[in-house]
């Protein structure tokens, strides 16, 4: 199993790209083409949105569900997987074969979560103080870990390697990071060393020398990330080397193909 198969949401209708509907479907459809298995060809959309999202729809989609409205809208028609959760507090999913995952932070974590339902953790947002510190994030991590609850991350998370924001004045996470921080933990390590590195070479190492049983329960509690660019996770794995690109323009990553996404859009 690699490490980034089937990591990163698509979540292009939120901040900051904010794709229009009609434009996030294309990307979608376009990605869906392509294959990638570093994405999960998951679609991510906001519950008050599903009525723009049927207007629009041209081909099968797997959907995420933001529940942003008070109660959960009717899916049967829709082929939902997940269902994220605000407010720190499960809902009741009826019959609707999807996993629910709900938002919590280290410093307000559920006392009693019910049997299946995961987390989801905030690593940014818009403004500086929406950014955990690489501590609380760890302490996330080793709840999760420690407790065997799988969990989602969200926002913040626009490259793999931790980095300095100038223009908010704070330090974003990196997915690679993230991904590695988990492993640390599953391993009985401290995952906020792991974090807070911006020593590139050493995360490169780090992955590389996961055993895979580690990156195999790694992944099984990291489900994946929503990302607001499909097209970033894939280049920057690349670029680390972390998958490497054959002739033909597809790429591996411990076995697994991975193709290069070739679309205009910009990294944000």
């Amino acid at each position: 199993m690699s490490l980034f198969h089937a990591l990163v949401d698509d979540a292009g209708l939120f901040p900051p790209t904010a794709l229009p509907m009609t434009d996030a479907l294309a990307r979608h459809k376009a990605d869906l083409a392509e294959g990638s298995p570093v994405l999960t060809h998951r679609f991510l959309v906001a519950a008050s949105r599903l009525p723009e999202l049927r207007e629009h729809l041209d081909h099968p989609v797997r959907l995420g569900i933001i529940l942003d409205t008070p109660d959960l809208p009717p899916l049967k028609d829709l082929d939902v997987e997940l269902v994220e959760v605000p407010g720190g507090a499960a809902v009741d999913l009826g019959d609707l074969p999807a996993r629910q995952f709900v938002e919590a932070t280290a410093a307000q974590l559920p006392v009693d979560l019910p049997a299946g339902v995961g987390l989801k953790v905030r690593c940014g947002g818009t403004v500086a103080a929406a950014f955990p510190t690489a501590q609380d994030l760890g302490a996330f991590i080793s709840h999760c870990v420690e407790r065997g609850i799988p969990f989602k991350a969200t926002a913040g998370l626009h490259n793999a390697v931790r980095h300095f924001d100038p223009a908010l004045g704070v330090d974003r996470h990196g997915f690679l990071n993230l991904v590695l921080a988990v492993c640390a933990a599953v391993a009985g390590e401290d995952p906020v060393a792991v974090l807070s590195t911006t020593d590139v070479g050493e995360l490169v190492r780090l992955a590389h020398d996961v055993p895979d049983g580690v990156a195999v329960r790694a992944r099984e509690l990291l489900v994946s990330y929503g990302s607001c660019s499909t097209k970033t996770p894939v280049e920057d794995l690349l670029a680390l080397g972390l998958i490497t690109e054959r002739q033909d323009g597809a790429a591996t990553a411990n076995g697994a193909s991975v193709t290069r996404t070739v679309s205009a859009e910009e990294n944000v």
